[in-house]
Order: C-alpha cells, then sequence, then structure tokens
C-alpha cells in the first residue's frame, strides 16, 4: 500500500471519526504567512502604493487644465489599440483620467493571486510537502482554504492602499473605494480561478500555464470588446471578462458598484468548484490524466543542454510571444502620440527624464522599451533561479553526480537567463517596429528605431541576471530575493522620474543609465560599464558555486 493510499485512508478514517475538511487551516495559513514575508507585501504595494502620486499625480501634471483632459480622453476614445490595452475613458474629470492606464492593474493583480495560490496548493501537493502535512491531523481542504484566505486578505489590503493613495492625491473619496474595490474584486476572481485549476493537472508548471491562459483570454475579451466599442454603449465581449467588469465599476464617472455582483458570484462558483473537485481526486494527482511518456527519451535528453532546454522552453516561448504582442501595441499607437500630450511644458520634463528630449515619438519609445525591458529582467530572472530550484528540489545533486562539472550545468541554464532576453527583446522590437513602419508610412527609418529602442535594454537586463547569480552562488538561500531587487529597481523607474527622488537612488537603476535610444546619441561608456559590471557579478557567483557545498 503506498503512502498517499495510507495517507488517503488515514484522512477517510478521521472524518469517521469527526475530524473537519478544515482542521488546520489557522496552522496553514501562518505557515503561508511566514513564507511570504517577503513577497506578498512586495506585490501588494507594488500594486497599490504607485497609485496616487504616479498615475493621479503625473495626470494632473501633464494635463493640468480641463481643454488638455479633454483632448486626451477624445484621443484616446479614437485610437481603438489605446482602447484595447487600457479600456475607455467614461468622462474628462482628473480621477477618470488618472487611473485609466492604471486599468492594467485589475490584469496584474490576477498574476500575482495565482502565482500565490498555485505555489500554496498544487506546488505543495508536486514536492510532497502536502502529502507529508495531510498524515497528520490537517484536514482534507486546509491547504486550499488557507491559501484562498491568504490572497485574498491581500486583495483587500492592496484595495485599500490603493484607495488612500489615489484619495492622497485629491480627487474624491468614493471614485478611489470604487477604484480600490475594483481591484481587489479582480485579483479574487482570478485567484478563484487558480483554486480550480491547480485541482486539474499534477504540475505546478500546467496548473499555472492553464490559469494564465485564463487570464489572457479574458484580457483578450475585454481588449476586443472595448475596441469595438470605442465611445458607443458596452460591448458584449466586456461583460465576459473579470477585467472588463472592473473596467465598468467606471471609478470616478458613475461608481457602480452593482458590478462587483458579478465579481462575487463568480468567485464564489469557482472557489466551490474547486472544493469539490479537490473532494473527488487523490492527493498528488490532478483530474486531467497525465500522458505516458516515450518508451525511450529524446538523444537531446543525453546531456545538460538538452534537460535546461526541455525546463526553460516553455517559459521563453511564453514570454516571446508576449512581449511581442505588447511590442505590436506599442508600435500601432507610438505613431501621433505627441498629439495626446496637452500643452503643459511640465511633460516635456518628464520626457526628457524618462527617454531623452530631441523628439516626443522617440522618448515615449523609448519610455515603452523600457518598461519591455524591465519585463525582460523579470524572464532572465526566473530563467536564473531554474538553477536555485533544480538544487531546491535535489534533481541538481543527481545530475552533478555524474560526469557533469558544476560550471557546465549552470552554463547550460544561464544560456537561456542571459540570450533569452536577446531573443525575446529582438521579437519584440522588430514587430513593434514593423507596427510603428506601418502607422508612420515610414518602415526604412521606424523599424531601426524601435528595434534598437528594444536591443539598447540588454545590457541593464543582465545586470538583474548577474545579481541573481551572484545571490545563488554566494547566498543560495536568499536567491529569490533578486525578485526583491527587480521590485526596486522598477520603483525606482516608475517613481524616480516623477516624484524626484535624489540623484543617488536614480543612479542605482541601471536603466537610468543606458542611452535613451533612438532620442539621443549612442554613448559606449555606459554600456560597457554595465556589462562588466554583470560579467565580474556573474563570475564571482560562479566560482562561488564552483566552491560551495551543494544545499
Amino acid at each position: 500500500m503506498t503512502t498517499a493510499t495510507l495517507t488517503r485512508t488515514g484522512g477517510f478514517a478521521e472524518s469517521l471519526r469527526g475530524g473537519s475538511d478544515f482542521a488546520g487551516t489557522g496552522q496553514l495559513l501562518r505557515l503561508y504567512l511566514r513564507r511570504d514575508r517577503i513577497v506578498l507585501p512586495l506585490w501588494v504595494l507594488l500594486l497599490s502604493l504607485p497609485l496616487g502620486s504616479v498615475y493621479v499625480g503625473g495626470v494632473d501634471k501633464v494635463y493640468p487644465t480641463p481643454a488638455d483632459l479633454q483632448n486626451f480622453a477624445h484621443m484616446v476614445l479614437s485610437s481603438p489599440a489605446q482602447l484595447a490595452m487600457y479600456g475607455p475613458i467614461y468622462n474628462t474629470t482628473l480621477g477618470a483620467a488618472g487611473v485609466w492606464k492604471a486599468g492594467m492593474f485589475y490584469t496584474l493583480i490576477g498574476i500575482a493571486t495565482i502565482l500565490t495560490v498555485i505555489r500554496h496548493t498544487r506546488a505543495e501537493e508536486e514536492s510532497g510537502r502536502e502529502e507529508l502535512l495531510a498524515s497528520t491531523r490537517i484536514g482534507r481542504f486546509a491547504s486550499l482554504t488557507a491559501a484562498l484566505l491568504l490572497t485574498c486578505a491581500a486583495c483587500l489590503v492592496a484595495g485599500l492602499i490603493a484607495t488612500l493613495s489615489i484619495a492622497s492625491a485629491g480627487v474624491p473619496v468614493d471614485g478611489s473605494l470604487a477604484f480600490g474595490a475594483a481591484l481587489a474584486a479582480s485579483g479574487i476572481v482570478f485567484a478563484a480561478v487558480a483554486a480550480v485549476t491547480a485541482q486539474l493537472s499534477a504540475g505546478a508548471r500546467i496548473s499555472r500555464g492553464i490559469a494564465f491562459a485564463v487570464l489572457a483570454v479574458t484580457f483578450t475579451l475585454r481588449a476586443i470588446g472595448d475596441a469595438r466599442a470605442g465611445d458607443g454603449p458596452t460591448d458584449i465581449l466586456t461583460w465576459l471578462s473579470p477585467q472588463g467588469w472592473s473596467l465598468q465599476m467606471r471609478p470616478f464617472a458613475g461608481d457602480r458598484w452593482w458590478v462587483l455582483l458579478l465579481h462575487a458570484a463568480a468567485s464564489v462558483i469557482l472557489i466551490a468548484v474547486a472544493y469539490a473537485l479537490l473532494r473527488r481526486r487523490d492527493m498528488g494527482a490532478g483530474l486531467i490524466a497525465e500522458r505516458p511518456g516515450p518508451p525511450s527519451g529524446s538523444a537531446l535528453l543525453s546531456g545538460p543542454l538538452g534537460l535546461a532546454w526541455r525546463l526553460q522552453r516553455g517559459t521563453l516561448l511564453a514570454w516571446a510571444v508576449g512581449l511581442a504582442l505588447y511590442g505590436l501595441i506599442i508600435g500601432s499607437v507610438i505613431h501621433g502620440i505627441g498629439d495626446e500630450i496637452g500643452s503643459s511644458q511640465a511633460v516635456r520634463d518628464v520626457i526628457a527624464r524618462l527617454g531623452g528630449s530631441q523628439g516626443v515619438e522617440e522618448a515615449f519609445l523609448n519610455t515603452a522599451y523600457s518598461m519591455i525591458g524591465l519585463a525582460a529582467a523579470a524572464y532572465s530572472i526566473s530563467a536564473a533561479l531554474r538553477m536555485f530550484a533544480e538544487e531546491s528540489n535535489d534533481r541538481a545533486e543527481t545530475v552533478l553526480t555524474g560526469s557533469v562539472g558544476r560550471i557546465r550545468w549552470a552554463a547550460t541554464h544561464l544560456l537561456f537567463a542571459f540570450g533569452g532576453p536577446v531573443l525575446v527583446l529582438f521579437v519584440s522590437g522588430a514587430i513593434g517596429g514593423i507596427a510603428y513602419g506601418i502607422a508612420a508610412g515610414d518602415m526604412g527609418g521606424k523599424f531601426p528605431q524601435a528595434l534598437e529602442a528594444a536591443m539598447i535594454q540588454i545590457p541593464a537586463v543582465w545586470v538583474f541576471t548577474a545579481i541573481t547569480v551572484l545571490l545563488f552562488g554566494l547566498l543560495p538561500r536568499w536567491t529569490p530575493v533578486a525578485w526583491g531587487v527587480l521590485t526596486a529597481g522598477v520603483a525606482v523607474y516608475l517613481l524616480g522620474s516623477i516624484s524626484g527622488m535624489p540623484q543617488w537612488v536614480l543612479d542605482l537603476d541601471p536603466y537610468g543609465h543606458l542611452p535613451k535610444l533612438p532620442a539621443e546619441d549612442f554613448r559606449a561608456l555606459p554600456v560597457i560599464v554595465l556589462l562588466v559590471l554583470a560579467a565580474a557579478m556573474t563570475g564571482i557567483g560562479l566560482l562561488a558555486w564552483r566552491r560551495r557545498d551543494v544545499r
């Protein structure tokens, strides 16, 4: 009789003795809070705190007069690409215009909640820790319940902080509360989606992939619906998307509180389905049957490079497609962006600090691809962290007991960590350049501008990759802190150029040292310095990895 069978038998016997399926939920909740004591506050604050100073405050500086706001709203409503990306603006008040682009947070919080729920449910089962806990007096539903309580509470805190942040910018409190409620409700819906997908597959990666696919589909439905509707009645496709429901709350433009009933109904139904599926499946198994593998492994798996490719290929493809789509949207909307900035001189100052001063379109192009560069850094860190995951799960030790050396093993993963961002940035820059060239009617001039704006981000991306390698070699237990370093870099980039941070803080951001192509001339010195810094940290990290014990 297997351990899993004994566990299920013990759990069944416990239920016959009157044990609760929810027993131990409080203990698990405290455990999850401890494990997420760094990551959870980071995504909560990042998705809520900047809303007042960055979005509402930034719009107030850029569009200081009612005429500027009206012109801005008109340009947005006449641009299908802008509507698809961010949704419509429902009136020309500062509050409505200020939270318009922040509507993207309805999707971003979905990413955070999906990762959190899957981590504490399916990933725990896959590692075997869930089975060990289930052999005690922990109830069948305790893990899922604790994960949902943790995630939903984090969403509510994010919504509260968002409300306070937006209201502090001097806009009405009712509209601020409506936005915060919509943000929290969107996160809770996708936490419920993740609770369902965690029951479907035995692997955390597949469960995350299904949840992210749902997120992408709902975003696409909302984008197509808003682009088709324009400034007319809401399209039916928008009502099929939780992100669309959050936008239909219309903060500062009517505050339609009844829309929250859609979020509540969807969340309750999905969570009920998750519990029903959890009761039906076996511990460690998923409802989707796993396909048997081939009788013999591929020739590619005979070496560490083939294994690394097998582990990394799905993530690389997903990031390449995602950033290519973002590049397509940027290339479609960048032409004529100068007509949307209003008459304020303040926006010229912001543009000068963000992306140069020679041309508005060129400055916005660099700024847009700097954001894509930050996303590429996130991919690069995740690829480098594969070494940490392989070591933590004892798979690296199995490979290293053979003829594969440590540096050779690490190099196979670093090939994707350093080479993957080059690929995804090239694809994004090329797709964006084609769209920009078509929109401007100048393929020969605009295509290389977009491509160079994308590729110049590589040295800064590699600095974050190198920091991850350095942590992996010197402080392996703290390797995931690389996400905190990236979060700090994002905060400096988003807040520094607007809130007037000290220059020494701005200098900590590697993206701030890059030449602002295509708005500025290329400068080799900062690029060389960043590359040397990345090479030095990578070398130190690999040397430390070679000398330290395998954990």
